[in-house]
């Protein structure tokens, strides 16, 4: 039996998202990146992984739509964004960025002094 003959199956995270922790891990990781279509993508995962049908009828967005919003190809409006975060049972939190230095960054427009 050769490597090409063993069945494989694609790899799906959404299958190992299955409490709210792990759920938050992961969408904290995507939010991490800074990359937009990578959240939404991972917003796509979770959505999957609590169920598509569910979440684009809480969200007030059609299934097909919703997948193509978060799809990694997608582009999805930030109000879309919101009504799935408020459809997964979840909120945004903000927390300030830590600079290496370990201040807090200076406001914008803000004049410090030497």
């Amino acid at each position: 039996m050769s490597v090409s003959d063993v069945p494989t199956t694609p790899y799906d995270s959404a299958r190992y998202l299955t409490d709210e922790a792990s759920i938050a891990a992961y969408l904290e990781e995507a939010i991490e990146g800074g990359d937009a279509r990578l959240i939404a993508h991972a917003l796509g995962v979770v959505a999957r992984a609590k169920g598509m049908a569910q979440i684009a009828r809480e969200a007030g967005v059609s299934r097909e739509n919703l997948y193509r919003a978060l799809s990694s190809e997608g582009n999805p409006e930030f109000a879309t964004v919101l009504k799935v975060i408020k459809a997964l049972g979840l909120k945004i939190s903000v927390t300030p960025v830590e600079t290496p230095h370990g201040g807090k960054p200076e406001p914008r427009g803000s004049t410090r002094s030497p």
